[in-house]
Formats: C-alpha cells, structure tokens, sequence
C-alpha cells in the first residue's frame, strides 16, 4: 500500500529525500581510513535516497528476481558474508537459478559492501587476484568455447613479392593489418598488456 501511494507521487516529488535509510557508508566501508576518504569525496552522494531513485531500484531488483533464469553468460559473483548492505542470500539465489552453464560465486568470509575498496588492502589484493584467475582461466583458446568464440583457422604463410603480381600495395596493408588483429588478442593484469597469438595460447 505504502509502494502504490507513493508511486502517485513520485512525478510530482521525484527528488524528495523520503527514504529512511542507515549511514550506506559506515556500513559498507570496512577500513577507517577509506571510509574517510569516501566521506570527504565530494562527488559521493551522502544524503537519504530520494524517492524516484528509491522506486526505480525496487522494479528494478523485482525485474532481476523475475528473469534469473533467463542469464546464460558466463559469471563471476562475488559477495562479502558480513555485507549489510545487500544480502549475500541475492548472490546465492542469482548462481542458483541463472540458467548459465559457466557460473562461479565466492563468498568472502568477514569482508562487507565494498569488496574492493573498502576493506584492508591484504583483503582487496585477494580479491583482486580472484578476478584476474577467473579472467584469465577463460582467455585461453583451450575455453574458447566457453565465450563462444570461433577460433580461426591457422596463419597462412606472408605472400612473397613473386606471388603479388600487380596487387595494389595498399589494399594488401590493409589485409595484412586485419589478419594480424583477428589472430592476436590482449590480455591485462597486474603485470601489465600482453599479446598472445592463439597458435601459442
């Protein structure tokens, strides 16, 4: 009833800060000292959700609820156990009915909300490390099924200045670049880009 009512009004008072809600921050933000810097941000939106904001997030969370089983891209969900902030529960309830085949949770025993950017550093780089594994576990040709990624057909070998005949200098570069982008791709982590051929990979 409350939801109806205040959907009536929620044109004509969008921006009203109705919602009674808990200091986000303080509960989201692990460390002291990035809790700080959160607050002094002033780019941050620290007031009580307004009331359009508030409604469009609950058709939204509705929405997801209704259509998990429609997900069937590989996924990656990671939550905190401690976090107050959102349920962990609405992790476990995503990995279960999403109708992919490739899915993976991890559920971070005592971390909260900000998985990467509110807790302690060691927490973080663990996190981090977590990410970039799954990442690069499916970068690999022997995954690329997984993404449904066609794999292409082996290099043939550089034509040799016999073979060319009268081809246009121009149009060859061209071909030659394109060639060289559909068989190498990038990968990044910690250790910065790197190119791969996928004959090596």
């Amino acid at each position: 009833m409350v939801v109806n009512l205040l959907t009536r009004v929620e044109d004509v008072i969008p921006k009203w800060k109705i919602v009674p809600t808990k200091d986000v921050i303080d509960a989201a933000f692990k460390d002291p000292t990035k809790r700080e810097e959160v607050r002094t941000n002033k780019l941050i939106y620290q007031d009580k959700p307004r009331l359009k904001t508030a409604l469009e997030m609950l058709r939204t969370s509705m929405s997801l609820e209704d259509s998990l089983h429609e997900v069937t891209l590989p996924f990656f969900v990671l939550h905190g156990e401690a976090d107050i902030v959102t349920d962990p529960g609405v992790s476990r309830t995503l990995y279960e009915q999403a109708g992919s085949t490739d899915k993976t949770i991890k559920l971070y025993p005592g971390m909260w909300h900000a998985l990467t950017s509110g807790e302690p550093d060691h927490n973080i780089e663990i996190v981090f490390a977590d990410i970039i594994a799954w990442l690069d576990k499916r970068s690999g040709g022997e995954n690329a099924h997984l993404l449904n990624v066609a794999r292409p057909e082996p290099m043939q070998p550089r034509p040799s200045a016999q073979s060319l005949n009268g081809a246009n200098p121009v149009n060859l570069n061209k071909r030659q670049q394109e060639q060289k982008n559909v068989y190498s791709n990038y990968l990044c982590g910690w250790k910065g880009c790197r190119m791969h051929h996928h004959s090596a990979m």
